[in-house]
């Protein structure tokens, strides 16, 4: 019997945007075993958070020829590729012995995963109108960042009672899994792209990077180069180590602390999709959100331990949770940018814009988090901090300079 219309599309969106949270889930996995990882494979943390950036350096890299691919050969052949690729990285990463091995796996699993949000976007972006689209986009957003409440409490449990790497398995087995999915809903591309066969791969590639410097794009590519970073920095990475090495707290404590952070980053994408879609007001919303949440990561460094607001209740670990759940719904206004991306675009050039959109998204998080790693090791997290504060104020205001209203 055939599926209502309906599911027909809804269904192949919920399954791919599986592969987002499993993304999500690996690229967070780090902040809540970051010492004893650094402890088993021979490094520090501050070191193991500069491995970690493989993860998105080669997530960044694989953001053109995936873009370019899914234009070509369709979202599922693309899709059940990046999920071998992902089960071989996690695989590798729990056999991994030393730094080298770490590095390999992070890698792998940055080319594994550098689609799962492209896949659904482009799928969503070739069959739904626009305003349908800017729905999908925070939905798809909100499934995949519910991959952060696995690597919260539940992976910290699992890493507590069988070690970092029993995580690592885990991931594999949801790799296998979500593709078995996808290769029973998705439906296979029907024919090829018109333009496919005239154009050459270097052209098409070139394409995207010229898409990224575009001045329609140049504003939203500026803030992504910074948005994601810090998100995942505070999720990601250095939230957990916060929590333990700052405030004392053990993992599972830790994990617990993330909770409130990790439903605002699943939760928010919706929420701003709806006050988009109220307001109308997509700049402002994305340029405050984002100064907001900047200061936000200021009122965390100054309640840190002898910062000059500490006392009390503030400055404490329950203090630290809710004013970064408060930076997770400021800087969960990420889709929209997204959505500016795609409405400037061809269908048939859907992927090549969302891939360029990507590509600053995570060549920014592969900067920042490699230049952070340095600053965690050399000048401490309070440091870390404060760093991603200026970095948004930043990235805020080149937004606001390159989306102004021209005569």
């Amino acid at each position: 019997m055939p599926l209502p219309a309906s599911l027909q599309v809804a269904l192949p969106l919920v399954i791919l945007a599986f592969g987002h949270t499993l993304s999500n889930l690996i690229r967070t996995l780090p902040a809540i075993a970051t010492d004893v990882m650094s402890a088993d494979i021979g490094t520090t943390t501050g070191y193991l958070g500069v491995l970690t950036g493989a993860y998105h350096l080669f997530f960044a890299l694989g953001q053109i020829p995936a873009g370019v691919m899914l234009d070509r050969l369709g979202v599922r052949t693309v899709s059940l590729s990046l999920f071998a690729i992902t089960a071989l990285g996690a695989i590798a990463g729990a056999l991994a012995q030393d730094a080298f091995g770490f590095f390999a796996a992070q890698a792998l699993l940055g080319i594994g995963c550098c689609g799962m949000l492209l896949c659904p976007f482009t799928l969503a972006a070739k069959t739904l109108p626009p305003a349908r689209f800017a729905m999908w986009s925070g939905l798809i957003l909100s499934i995949g960042n519910s991959g952060m409440l696995l690597s919260a409490t539940p992976m910290a449990w699992l890493i507590e009672h069988h070690g970092w790497r029993a995580s690592f398995w885990v991931s594999a087995a949801m790799a296998v899994g979500i593709g078995a999915l996808v290769a029973l809903v998705v439906p296979a591309m029907t024919k090829p792209t018109a333009t496919a066969p005239s154009l050459k791969l270097k052209t098409e590639f070139q394409e995207v990077l010229r898409m990224t410097a575009s001045l329609p794009m140049r504003g939203p590519v500026l803030l992504a180069f910074t948005s994601l970073a810090a998100a995942l920095a505070v999720r990601g990475v250095w939230g957990g180590p916060w929590f333990m090495e700052v405030q004392g707290l053990t993992r599972i404590e830790a994990g617990n602390a993330l909770i409130p952070l990790t439903l605002a980053l699943a939760i928010g994408p919706l929420v701003a999709g709806a006050i988009d879609r109220v307001t109308g007001a997509r700049r402002a919303l994305l340029a405050g959100s984002h100064l907001v949440a900047g200061l936000l990561l200021l009122i965390v460094v100054a309640a840190a331990p002898g910062g000059w607001l500490q006392g009390g209740y503030v400055g404490s670990p329950s203090f630290d949770a809710w004013i970064f759940f408060a930076f997770g719904c400021c800087i969960s206004t990420q889709p929209l940018l997204f959505a500016m991306g795609q409405s400037s675009t061809p269908k048939e050039k859907s992927g090549k814009a969302l891939a360029a959109l990507n590509l600053m998204f995570f060549c920014g998080t592969a900067f920042h988090q490699l230049v952070s790693g340095w600053i965690a090791s050399t000048l401490g997290l309070v440091t870390v901090f404060f760093y991603f504060a200026m970095a948004l104020a930043g990235s805020t205001l080149l937004f606001l300079h390159y989306t102004r209203r021209r005569a």
